[in-house]
């Protein structure tokens, strides 16, 4: 007598099939269902199916218990790997800094062609470029983001002299903010991005 095999997919060796781990990721992230399915490629449906299912499979019961879950998918580089609960932690230097804009590829141009940032890589409407080993996110958006990016140069005039040609439009000169102690002086010209918003670049002039 032949053995009789189940109908439907196999079960998948981790707690979640991959489709669920995408969506599960993007939810922990803080993203809606709507941005899920647009970064994704996905129908809003899927989306919601999928948000359903592990929750059913975690049993959890909101998006908020998943958000908070810290489980570990099975073909992570940290699945399995202990971690040093016990030891010290210290923050290091900035790693990357995130601005939303309204439109990715004017953004991009603008901070790749007038600022000359050094372009790492795109996908669909998120930018990365380096900054002095910092990499700078942009991501498409409502472009909402008043903080200020601050970018050290060695001259701060010859700088402002070489952005204002490709176009940057500054809102002062340089000019010295600070004078420290050992007379080192802070000098600061601050510019507007593309969509309006405050930029600056900074150096330091020791005596």
């Amino acid at each position: 007598m032949t053995e009789r095999k189940e109908r439907g997919r196999p079960p998948h060796p981790d707690v979640l099939t991959p489709a669920e781990w995408r969506v599960a990721e993007a939810v922990r992230h803080g993203m809606s269902n709507p941005e899920i399915a647009r970064r994704q490629g996905v129908t809003l449906d899927a989306v919601k199916y999928h948000v359903a299912n592990a929750l059913s499979k975690l049993g959890f019961s909101s998006r908020r218990d998943l958000r908070q879950w810290d489980g570990i998918r099975r073909d992570s580089a940290l699945f399995g790997r202990a971690s040093d609960m016990g030891g010290d932690i210290a923050l290091g230097a900035i790693g990357q800094i995130a601005r939303s804009v309204k439109d990715i590829a004017a953004a991009s141009k603008f901070y790749g062609e007038v600022l000359g940032l050094p372009h790492l890589y795109t996908f669909g409407t998120l930018a990365f470029f380096d900054c002095g080993g910092t990499r700078l996110f942009l991501s498409q958006g409502e472009g909402r983001d008043d903080s200020v990016i601050y970018f050290r140069v060695p001259d701060i005039h010859a700088a402002h002299a070489a952005l204002a040609e490709r176009g940057a439009v500054f809102v002062n000169a340089p000019h010295m903010i600070h004078k420290h102690p050992d007379g080192t002086e802070e000098w600061m010209a601050f510019f507007n991005d593309d969509e309006g918003r405050p930029l600056a670049i900074m150096a330091q002039a020791k005596p």
